[in-house]
């Protein structure tokens, strides 16, 4: 009997032990293991900057290690396809461009749709870029840029961080605005093109204040003109394309986070939440603004929103003036 009754308890245990096994796996807690940033573009330049400004404060808010890898290239595209391609569990997000989300498709077939296959998470910043040039420059003013980029294309030659990028995306809106002839120069990032623009090989960038604003006040580089809808704080002194005789003429850029579609709708909203802490903290809020970006946090759907709107208008612009991607 007593043998019996013990049986019966070591049968009651291992079928409890079965019933609340998976129970207590799915009790887990996102996230249990590093979360992997993808950044579509080289060490240095302007998204792997604010990838790392945010990345030890969204640690703090996932309780768990946040990795940045690069995959650099095809403007954005090399990270994109290896997001959509990752597995949906939250493990692997990207900061994407308003290049890499909304214009890229517009620009080649891809095997994917940033609008539709890709889970929004939260816009992260947005912000104005600023039409630079070397101070050695014989280009003084912003008039100079126009009237030369009409007449002499190689001495306005502009770049950027990739085709379909947003400094690349400000360039042509310019050109189409005012009847310029210069000539787009693509990199493989905002670094590199730096590099090239401080060495005179360049002779214009439309940068993000990120890479650009140090150079201005250390006296390297000359800022002509700011190409969002206002004046950057950073940059006071330098005004708009649009107060400069282009009234209606912006050119905003943001970056925004996204995961693989068919991300759990909980891991999806536990991303969003602790981004959302990450850019509302005052520390990172301070750091971003100190280069010119402001914070973004937005919910999944009015990210979704933000990013077919952006790509709806940004498209028309890529088929109006006929890019493609090399």
């Amino acid at each position: 009997m007593i043998h019996r009754r013990c049986l019966a308890a070591a049968f009651c245990a291992a079928l409890i032990s079965l019933v609340c096994l998976p129970m207590a796996q799915a009790a887990d807690p996102f996230p249990v293991r590093p979360v992997k940033i993808l950044v579509g573009f080289a060490p240095g330049g302007s998204s792997d900057t604010v990838a790392r400004i945010l990345a030890p404060r969204l640690s703090e808010a996932l309780k768990q290690s946040v990795i940045i890898e690069n995959r650099a290239g095809a403007g954005g595209n090399i990270a994109s396809d290896a997001l959509v391609k990752a597995p949906a569990d939250g493990y692997t997000i990207m900061l994407g461009t308003i290049g890499s989300l909304a214009v890229n498709q517009h620009l080649n077939k891809l095997s994917y749709n940033p609008v539709t296959d890709m889970a929004p998470l939260s816009l992260a910043i947005v912000f104005s870029n600023v039409l630079v040039v070397n101070v050695n420059s014989e280009i003084r003013t912003f008039e100079d840029y126009v009237r030369l980029g009409r007449v002499e294309k190689s001495k306005v030659s502009f770049g950027s961080s990739g085709i379909g990028s947003s400094g690349h995306l400000a360039g042509e809106l310019l050109k189409s605005s005012a009847g310029m002839n210069n000539q787009h120069v693509a990199y493989r990032g905002g670094a590199p093109a730096m590099n090239d623009l401080l060495g005179g090989v360049l002779a214009s960038i439309f940068s993000s204040p990120t890479d650009a604003v140090q150079f201005v006040k250390a006296g390297k580089l000359r800022a002509l003109a700011a190409t969002g809808s206002k004046r950057l704080d950073v940059l006071s002194q330098v005004p708009t394309v649009a107060e400069l005789g282009y009234p209606g003429f912006a050119a905003i850029n943001w970056y925004a986070f996204t995961a693989p579609l068919n991300t759990p709708t909980d891991v999806v909203q536990r991303l969003n939440a602790a981004i959302v802490t990450t850019l509302n903290d005052p520390g990172v809020a301070a750091q971003l603004r100190k280069l010119g970006l402001e914070p973004k946090p937005t919910s999944p759907e009015e990210t979704g929103r933000y990013i077919r709107t952006e790509s709806e208008k940004w498209g028309a612009l890529v088929r109006k003036v006929g890019l493609k991607l090399d």
